[in-house]
């Protein structure tokens, strides 16, 4: 080989490594399992930022709990364990109240509801995480809550003693105010709580039903559409401030089709999952006026809670969502 030919590939080398030194891998982990909506359209997030930045940026995507389980993906997001992460906010309402307003049931309770509360809550979560050194990339909202039950149920008095999930503040609540058992019960661990008896009722969307098989276990799905709780993407902002500005927008656009594909994702999954339930022998039952008469006022007590624990900021939240 000439000095010329050795210089050449000296050259490529020293520039493949000198590329390889610059690419950033962020680790991502999520809940659900990688064929939920919510894991696909993260998916999807990850690919578009490889490709916007050539390559320097690699989000790796972990499903289904498999890096932190559910509750502790915001503390490793925070610590820097993982650079960005997707948590249900609803979790967190323990930490701040602010966190759990789009868990009150009957407050929001269509897409176009949803939306308005997710752009009025925006400016305190962007607020609040700020403080904790982590960066809002975008929000999705899982499809409206129904309660699954292993029987049928025409009013609260009926859901006496049942043993419900709770995986978040307010759901158990919930079973607080309707006198049945709380289970702490994550979404990855639910088929097996419910396929031995651990629970047999709990309050989700079409997505977690289909997903964990509920249909197994239980055969009735009462459609209160309650609430739709929304997941937020969430990044260490040290990491985000590390990448260059190229990279940064990159991100930041990727975020912003992300939330508004994942939104119309879960509108249009909605329909389908309960169309997918019904098939596998579930019974898509339309709730009594009397169980919605109890619902709505377990909602209005909660909501009433809510507002004195949340104080000055969720009483401008909710004047805020209030106004036309």
């Amino acid at each position: 080989m000439s000095i010329v030919s050795r210089f050449i590939s000296f050259l490529i080398a020293l520039l493949s490594c000198s590329a390889s030194f610059a690419q950033t891998k962020w680790d991502l982990p999520c809940a659900y399992p990688a064929t939920n909506f919510h894991t696909e359209n993260l998916i999807q997030f990850a690919q578009d930022v490889e490709k916007a930045t050539g390559g320097k940026l690699i989000i790796n995507v972990h499903a289904n709990a498999s890096l932190f389980k559910a509750n502790e993906i915001k503390r490793a997001v925070q610590s820097g364990q993982a650079q960005a992460g997707e948590i249900l906010l609803v979790n967190f309402e323990n930490e701040n109240p602010i966190y759990g307003i789009d868990g009150m049931p009957f407050l929001a309770t269509s897409y176009a509801q949803s939306k308005k509360l997710a752009n009025v809550q925006k400016p305190f979560l962007d607020k609040l995480f700020q403080n904790q050194g982590l960066k809002l990339l975008y929000t999705v909202a899982w499809p409206p809550q129904g309660i699954y039950v292993n029987k049928e149920i025409n009013s609260v008095s009926d859901m006496k003693g049942l043993k419900w999930r709770a995986y978040s503040p307010a759901t158990g609540k919930i079973a607080e105010l309707i006198n049945a058992q709380p289970v702490t019960i994550q979404a990855a661990e639910l088929s097996q709580a419910l396929a031995t008896g651990v629970v047999n009722s709990y309050i989700s969307s079409g997505s977690t039903g289909y997903d964990t098989k509920t249909y197994e276990s239980v055969k009735y799905f009462y459609d209160t559409q309650a609430w739709l709780p929304k997941n937020a993407i969430i990044v260490n902002q040290k990491a985000f401030e590390a990448l260059d500005k190229s990279s940064q927008d990159a991100v930041l656009k990727a975020a912003s089709e992300a939330e508004s594909r994942g939104w119309a994702l879960s509108q249009e999954k909605n329909d389908w999952y309960l169309k997918a339930l019904t098939e596998k022998g579930m019974k898509i039952m339309k709730p009594s006026t009397q169980l919605m008469s109890d619902l709505k006022q377990v909602g209005q007590i909660m909501l009433n809670d809510w507002e004195k624990k949340a104080g000055e900021d969720g009483t401008a939240l909710i004047a805020n969502f209030n106004k036309k």
